[in-house]
């Protein structure tokens, strides 16, 4: 009960933050770029509940407009990083033998450079909008959805029904899509669970770095960076970006580990 009850607050949290991201013009009170340099760097009020940035600007709506862009980054990178991940770990897992060790070494060579280092580098390369970060930490996350689908395909790919299907003549696509996806999906789904934070995390830490989203865009990275300059005199500039990345992050997080929890056969908790 307990543990339905994780996953349940978790999920409705992460659906009322992609709700507020989707909805952000109609729920927004202000325009994310409408400035007001009468009410600068005032501190939250009725009229403004998160205070005003240093262009007297609604940090309220410009948290809600940044969650847009952070939620979309988190997003998209989770769906490229199980698409690659995906095809390049069943591939490794399913014909084994030199194939698997050579595409593993292909991992453990992107494993042993800094993730940060790989992220400037293709950000620079591609650009620095919502799509070349997008881009850039799904080539850095993929390597660990792979890890994952290869090692749970090692493990289903010798039992009796896949054996059965490929002495019946069956199809390798036929196999992998009937047989060997519905039983790795539950792995996978975590794996890609606990992709969210890491992307957001990643996202917001190269925007703090002033090598991220770029304006006039805004991401809660780009907000928190700019929060940071008045921290002594505005503090309320950093905190209300940093809480947004952390109530997202830790959301997704929980939600994690109770998806991994309940779907693990083993646990008695889901009973």
């Amino acid at each position: 009960m307990l543990l339905k009850a994780q996953i349940t607050a978790s999920a409705l949290v992460i659906a009322a933050i992609i709700a507020m991201a989707v909805l952000a013009p109609w729920i927004a009170p202000h325009r994310f770029d409408e400035t007001d340099f009468g009410n600068a760097l005032r501190p939250p009020s009725l009229k403004h509940p998160m205070g005003t940035d240093q262009l007297g600007r609604d940090l309220l709506s410009r948290v809600i407009y940044g969650s847009r862009v952070s939620v979309a980054v988190a997003l998209g990178t989770a769906c490229l990083a199980l698409v690659i991940g995906t095809v390049y770990g069943a591939f490794s897992g399913y014909f084994g033998g030199r194939v698997d060790e050579g595409l593993m070494r292909v991992v453990d060579v992107f494993y042993s450079l800094p993730d940060l280092l790989l992220i400037v580098l293709v950000s620079l390369v591609i650009g620095r909008g919502t799509v070349g970060i997008v881009i850039a930490l799904g080539l850095t996350a993929w390597m660990r959805v792979a890890r994952v689908v290869r090692g749970s395909v090692l493990q289903v790919k010798g039992v009796t029904y896949v054996d059965a299907a490929r002495s019946l003549g069956a199809s390798h696509t036929r196999i992998f899509a009937r047989h060997i996806l519905p039983n790795i999906l539950s792995p996978l789904l975590v794996t890609i669970t606990f992709s969210v934070p890491y992307a957001i995390l990643a996202e917001s830490t190269l925007s703090f770095l002033g090598l991220g989203i770029t304006p006039p865009e805004a991401s809660w990275g780009t907000l928190a960076s700019s929060g940071w300059q008045g921290i002594r005199t505005s503090p309320h500039l950093l905190f209300f970006p940093s809480l947004a990345i952390f109530v997202t992050a830790f959301s997704f997080n929980i939600l994690g580990e109770g998806l991994r929890d309940y779907l693990d056969p083993r646990s008695v908790q889901r009973l």
